[in-house]
């Protein structure tokens, strides 16, 4: 279906975004999934590009530009061509909020690097005992004077191994559950900041994931990012953003596994016949073309809300679910469709397969989704006594 969101200049930014992709990226996939991390050099490369950090001012390397469908191009484009797991998404989706509320000494000091890809970045928010239940985190953090002293872990950090500047959520006031959350900023070689193993992921093999460790490490209060004790609120704010972005990241994939699941439908035969001409089949592809140019217009529709500034964290929360759960059903019939092939990790539509049944539980899992969505139309166990 044609599309009506994005603009010439968009689309020149999308010719840039895959030239990247294809580039600097396709030719390391095989490399950096059995490494099970990405080059610095990328991440350079995607700076050197204009790729990172568009949002910032000038003065700092970026264009200052706030628009969430050069994201989206981003994040259509690495599907598009393939490219395994590097982890820019959070850098461009998830940190720029967090990132808003630095003070001007901090812009100076951390925004030329993050924008240029020198400076990798992470936020430490997930914990062994506290995934979607932030307010339980026990991360803790007191104040010493200039310093503060940061105690805890954190766990399925992306850009973990490679990150310099970590956002590390952490309890200033323990007592006050999500009202004491503060976020600090950990940088590379701060004493007591460690790295864990890098975790075994089912997918996403070449973006890091690591655990995080931190022994009494005495971070500034310099380095303290918005005011203390409103680090939920801040994490609360993105929420929306990041939600759509993981929708986003899903039909890519899903486009992408229907591309390569159309095309080997064509040149695969059996019985004397192209697979795709057995009526199974051909239902079941037609079934998946109607559901993702569906799919692409509620998810197009969420954009533009984004960008005009009214999209709800209910309707983001619902665009994530429909669009994750949908997204996987038409990847898994595609591999369903390659047979035995699609079961071979050699094979892209496998890899697909892995790297997206993950964005059915980031970001707040589907449940969660379903919780947000049916609390927004008044089916809490509270509101239905009241009307009893």
């Amino acid at each position: 279906m044609r599309r009506t969101l994005f603009t010439p200049e968009h689309e020149q930014f999308r010719e840039t975004a895959r030239a990247y992709y294809l580039r600097e990226c396709v030719p390391h996939a095989e490399e950096w999934e059995q490494a099970g991390i990405v080059s610095r050099e990328a991440w350079r490369a995607a700076g050197a590009a204009g790729l990172l950090g568009w949002e910032f001012p000038e003065e700092f390397g970026g264009q200052g530009i706030r628009d969430f469908r050069y994201n989206a191009i981003m994040a259509e484009e690495m599907a598009a061509t393939g490219t395994v797991g590097i982890g820019l998404g959070l850098q461009n989706d998830v940190l720029p909020s967090y990132l808003s509320h630095l003070t001007g000494e901090q812009q100076h000091r951390w925004l030329p690097g993050i924008v240029s890809g020198r400076t990798i970045c992470a936020l430490a928010l997930s914990e062994p005992d506290a995934g979607s239940d932030l307010a339980a985190m026990r991360t803790t953090a007191r104040r010493e004077g200039d310093h503060y002293v940061l105690s805890g872990q954190k766990t399925f950090i992306t850009n973990g191994i490679l990150a310099d500047f970590v956002i590390v959520a952490c309890k200033t006031d323990p007592d006050a559950r999500h009202k004491g959350i503060s976020l600090l900023v950990v940088e590379r070689g701060m004493p007591g900041f460690e790295r864990g193993r890098r975790l075994d992921k089912v997918g996403l093999k070449a973006q890091d994931t690591a655990e995080l460790f931190f022994h009494d490490v005495r971070v500034p209060a310099a380095n303290l990012l918005g005011a203390e004790g409103r680090g939920f609120a801040y994490m609360m704010e993105n929420l929306p953003t990041e939600r759509i972005a993981i929708a986003v990241s899903a039909l890519g994939g899903a486009q992408r596994a229907f591309e390569l699941a159309l095309e080997y439908a064509r040149t695969r035969t059996a019985f004397g016949q192209p697979i795709g001409t057995f009526q199974a089949n051909r239902f079941a592809l037609a079934d998946m073309r109607a559901k993702l140019d569906a799919a692409r217009t509620y998810v197009d529709g969420c954009i533009m809300a984004l960008v005009e500034g009214h999209l709800t964290a209910v309707d983001a929360a619902a665009a994530k679910y429909w669009t994750t759960e949908t997204a996987w059903q038409i990847i898994d019939r595609c591999v369903q469709l390659f047979g035995g092939y699609g079961y071979i990790n050699e094979y892209e539509i496998a890899r697909i397969w892995r790297d997206n049944r993950i964005e059915r539980i980031f970001g707040g899992t589907s449940e969660i989704m379903q919780e947000i969505v049916g609390r927004s139309l008044g089916l809490t166990s509270a509101t239905v006594r009241k009307q009893e």
